[in-house]
């Protein structure tokens, strides 16, 4: 059996998210006391009582996501060990720290920053791309740029795409998937992730991960930007900094892993947003989310 774990990225989180695991479990706790003070900011609040509006604002999401996915992570490691590890997006970091490249306060003050650029970035928007396949959107975002700036950024299962990109480029693009005969929903999102628009944001993260430690991967680790294995810290602080504005390969990356031989999944943190893109690429995947002790025990039972 090979396992790998999955880390959720922003839109995940929901208030009161780890508040089991930091009243129940010392290590979980500790990783809540370590984010507080790594930042000089109680995240352990904001995720635990929000309010909804802040926890939600992009430079408080990114860090509470992560310090809840890593304070998850401790108490399900005693029991299951990962071969491979991948986030979505920001959920990155949050492999990077399970794979021993990144400690876990130098990516929560990482996170932290990348967050604050990425909410300093403005103009564009994102919108998902329903029932068509990647060709066709593809061709359909080259057809709305002549209108404005518009490109897949999360390919993220079969039949569903996020596109990034100016409001004019995103709003055109959404009118040809629908006579196309797709669907088009527009996401309430801060900035135009993963697209070209946030180069600004490149250029500062690319400064912090300069100064960043980085070690080699203890385990697989699989990045966004390529869908493939990263063996060497280099290489992950290059494909880091490209992230920034470079499609999420997220449906590649469960390919990968089934074709290497994964048969158990296990998404490591708020939400269950990756454990249903696994079953949309392969129906009879064996995924387990894990986001409070309910999940926990239910996957200790099962697994077991």
């Amino acid at each position: 059996m090979k396992t790998a774990f999955l880390f959720p990225g922003q839109g995940s989180q929901y208030v009161g998210m780890g508040m089991e695991f930091f009243g129940k479990f010392s290590k979980a706790k500790s990783i809540y006391d370590a984010a507080d003070t790594a930042l000089g900011l109680k995240i352990s609040d904001i995720c635990f009582l929000g309010p909804e509006e802040i926890l939600k604002s992009t430079e408080n999401a990114q860090p509470a996501i992560l310090t809840t996915s890593i304070a998850i992570l401790q108490e399900v490691l005693p029991f299951v060990k990962p071969d491979v590890v991948a986030g979505h997006s920001l959920g990155e970091y949050s492999a990077l720290v399970a794979a021993g490249v990144l400690d876990f306060s130098e990516a929560v003050k990482l996170v932290k920053k990348r967050g604050d650029f990425m909410k300093a970035a403005s103009g564009g928007t994102m919108a998902a791309i329903l029932m068509l396949p990647r060709e066709k959107v593809e061709q359909l975002c080259k057809d709305a740029s002549r209108i404005g700036l518009v490109a897949p950024a999360n390919y993220n299962s079969p039949g569903q795409i996020a596109v990034s990109g100016t409001k004019e480029g995103v709003e055109e693009m959404c009118k040809l998937a629908k006579t196309a005969g797709g669907k088009a929903i527009p996401l309430a999102v801060s900035a135009p992730f993963h697209s070209t628009l946030l180069t600004s944001v490149q250029a500062k993260l690319a400064l912090e991960l300069a100064n960043a430690k980085l070690n080699n991967p203890e385990i697989g680790f699989i990045a966004n930007v390529t869908a493939d294995y990263v063996k060497e810290a280099s290489a992950v602080r290059e494909l880091l900094v490209k992230q920034a504005v470079s499609s999420v390969l997220w449906e590649d990356t469960i390919n990968r892993m089934i074709k290497d031989g994964v048969d158990l999944f296990v998404e490591v943190g708020p939400g269950k947003v990756l454990s249903g893109l696994v079953k949309k690429i392969k129906k009879d995947a064996r995924i387990y989310n894990i986001e409070n002790t309910d999940t926990l025990d239910k996957f200790k039972t099962e697994v077991k």
